[in-house]
Formats: structure tokens, sequence, C-alpha cells
């Protein structure tokens, strides 16, 4: 937790960090970042965002304790690349990079797999209720 003070209280930190990785973009600190990402989905729609927002605050508060700064900062980074991609609207039809896939635990890759699941099982159910007739009208007594 020290560590994640510290780096949210110090920019020059985060910056000189964030060139561990080649990347010349200076890193939010995390609360900023927070904020940045809940505004962001404020555009998604109601079902979206709610999922999202929970997912956020759940991930927040999991590594509220991390003290590793090369965690710390990958962490930071991924998010506000995220920021970014859910900004520019270019996530629509976005795919994942096979890297993050093979980098990936696989804790998370089931997670990722149930996540499938659940959203094709939703589509089934959606397409279904559209080409399903409207029950008929009850009768008056």
């Amino acid at each position: 937790m020290k560590v994640f003070q510290r780096l949210a209280a110090s920019a020059t930190v985060v910056k000189s960090a964030a060139n561990l990785f080649g990347n010349q973009m200076a890193i939010l600190p995390p609360i900023p970042l927070y904020r940045r990402l809940l505004r962001a989905h404020r555009k998604l729609p109601k079902e979206q965002r709610t999922l999202g927002d929970e997912y956020i605050k759940a991930e927040f508060r999991a590594h509220k304790s991390v003290e590793n700064p090369v965690q710390i900062i990958g962490f930071l980074s991924e998010w506000q690349m995220y920021a970014q991609t859910i900004e520019g609207n270019s996530w629509r039809d976005g795919r994942m990079d096979k890297s993050k896939v093979d980098k990936m635990s696989d804790d998370q890759i089931t997670q990722m797999y149930e996540l499938m699941q659940a959203i094709r099982n939703r589509e089934l159910e959606e397409n279904d209720a559209e080409h399903t007739p409207p029950p008929p009208p009850e009768p008056k007594n």
C-alpha cells in the first residue's frame, strides 16, 4: 500500500516508471484514472455501464494493496488504455491481442470464457424474444 500511495502522490515517479515499458505516455494516478473510467462508462448502455462500473470498482479495490511498482504501473497503464478505447468508441469491433491472452492466468481465461458464454446466451435469448409471437390477449368476462 505504501508504494501505491507514493505513486498516487508523485507524477514524476509514475512517468519515469512508465519508461520501463518504452511507453512515453504519462500515466494518470489511480484516483483520477478511476474517475475517468467511470465518466467514460456514462455513454454506455445502462446494463453495460452497470457491469463495467462494478468490475472497475472491484478491480481497483482488489489492487489497492499491491506494492510491486511494476504491477502497479502495468495495472494503471492497461486501465488507461481501456479508458482511451472506450472514449474513442473503437471497442465495439475490437479484439484482444493474442499476447495478452497468452499472459493470462487460468482463472482469467476461465472468467473470459464465462463472460463470452453469458454474452452469447443473452444474445440467443434476445433473438428468441424478437422472433417469438406475442401471447394472445386474455378473454374478457
